[in-house]
C-alpha cells in the first residue's frame, strides 16, 4: 500500500535545486514521520533506514545507505529560496535557508538521521488551506529530479487539471534548474522539460502536456495541462483501501462534508469547502480513509466499481 506524502504549496512553489538522492530522502522522511505517528516538529531528528529506501526504490541495501548518506550531507549545504515579509518594511523579499542543519549515520545499522531547518518543518507538515498530497509510489520510478518537481508542481493544480502560465524564470526555478544550466530554450526543452514530461507520462498516474506562450515570437511562458490515467484495476485493494480517482475524490469529499453526521468532525469555524478539502486528503490516505467507507456506501459509491 502506497504511503501518502503531504507538502505545503509554499514549499512546492519555492525555488530550489536538489538532486534525485536529496529529493528521495525528503520524501521518505515525510512518509516516516506520518507512518510513525510522531509527526515532524521543529528540532526533531528524523530517522530513515536504508532498507526502506531499498524497498521503495528497488535497489540493494549498500547502495541505498550510500545514497541516503550522500543525500543527508547535501541537504546541509544546499539552500531553499522562498519569499516572506521583511521584518523591517513588511514587503515580500527573498530569503535563503539551508534544508537541514544536522545529519548523522550508523553504518552498521543502516540508519541515517537528519534534522530539517526550522523554517522547512512547517512547510512540510502544515495541513492548512493549501497543500499538495500524493502517493510516494507515484514518483518511485522517476529517475530525474526535474520530473519529481514537475509532478509535484502539477499536482498542486490537480483540481482544475491545468496550471497557470509560468514565465521561463519561474518554471526553471520550480523545476530546480540552476541559473547557469541550459540557458538556451532548445537545451532547456530537450534536457529538462521533455525529459521530465516523458518520465511523468511513463511512470506516474498522470498524463501531462505542455503549452508554449509567446510574446513577439519569443517563448516567454510555459503552462501544463494534465489528466489522470485510466486504469482497469479494482477500486479496492486487499487491505480495504479504495483507490479512488481524483474526480471521485472531488465529488464525494464535497458530499461527505455536507453530511450532518460528519459535521461534528469539522475543524472549528471551517467552511464546508475547507472541510471538503480536508476530507479529500484523508480519502487519499490509506491510514485514514476507512472511517468514511460506510458514509461512501450511503452516498452511493460502489467499492467494487472499476476506476
Amino acid at each position: 500500500m502506497s504511503e501518502l506524502v503531504v507538502k505545503d504549496n509554499g514549499l512546492i512553489n519555492a525555488s530550489y535545486s536538489l538532486g534525485l538522492a536529496e529529493q528521495r530522502l525528503i520524501l521518505l522522511a515525510i512518509v516516516e514521520a506520518r507512518r510513525s505517528g510522531k509527526g515532524l516538529e521543529e528540532g526533531s531528528l528524523l530517522t530513515v533506514h536504508a532498507k526502506d529506501y531499498a524497498k521503495q526504490y528497488k535497489t540493494d541495501i549498500d547502495t541505498a545507505y550510500q545514497v541516503l548518506k550522500d543525500g543527508a550531507d547535501a541537504l546541509t549545504t544546499k539552500f531553499i529560496k522562498y519569499k516572506a515579509k521583511s521584518p523591517m518594511t513588511g514587503r515580500l523579499i527573498e530569503f535563503r535557508e539551508p534544508w537541514a542543519n544536522k545529519s548523522a549515520y550508523e553504518p552498521d545499522l543502516g540508519y541515517v538521521y537528519i534534522r530539517f531547518a526550522d523554517v522547512i518543518v512547517p512547510l512540510i507538515t502544515r495541513l492548512e488551506s493549501q497543500f499538495t498530497s500524493y502517493k510516494i509510489d507515484n514518483v518511485s520510478n522517476l529517475t530525474s529530479g526535474y520530473a519529481i518537481r514537475l509532478y509535484e508542481t502539477i499536482c498542486s493544480w490537480r483540481e482544475v487539471g491545468k496550471t497557470p502560465k509560468y514565465n521561463i524564470e519561474d518554471i526553471r526555478g520550480k523545476l530546480g534548474v540552476e541559473p547557469e544550466q541550459y540557458n538556451t530554450m532548445s537545451n532547456f526543452k530537450a534536457r529538462v522539460l521533455r525529459t521530465a514530461i516523458k518520465q511523468v507520462n511513463e511512470h506516474t498516474d498522470l498524463t501531462v502536456k505542455y503549452q508554449q506562450h509567446k510574446t513577439a515570437n519569443k517563448i516567454t511562458a510555459i503552462s501544463f495541462s494534465f489528466k489522470p490515467k485510466k486504469t482497469d484495476k479494482p477500486a479496492i485493494d486487499d487491505n480495504g483501501y479504495i483507490d479512488m480517482t481524483e474526480s471521485q475524490i472531488k465529488l464525494f469529499s464535497s458530499k461527505l462534508a455536507s453530511l450532518s453526521e460528519l459535521g461534528s468532525l469539522a475543524p472549528l469555524g471551517a467552511s464546508t469547502e475547507v472541510y471538503g478539502k480536508l476530507i479529500a486528503d484523508e480519502l487519499r490516505d490509506s491510514n485514514k480513509q476507512a472511517k468514511y467507507h460506510k458514509h461512501l456506501d450511503k452516498l452511493g459509491f460502489s467499492r467494487l466499481q472499476k476506476i
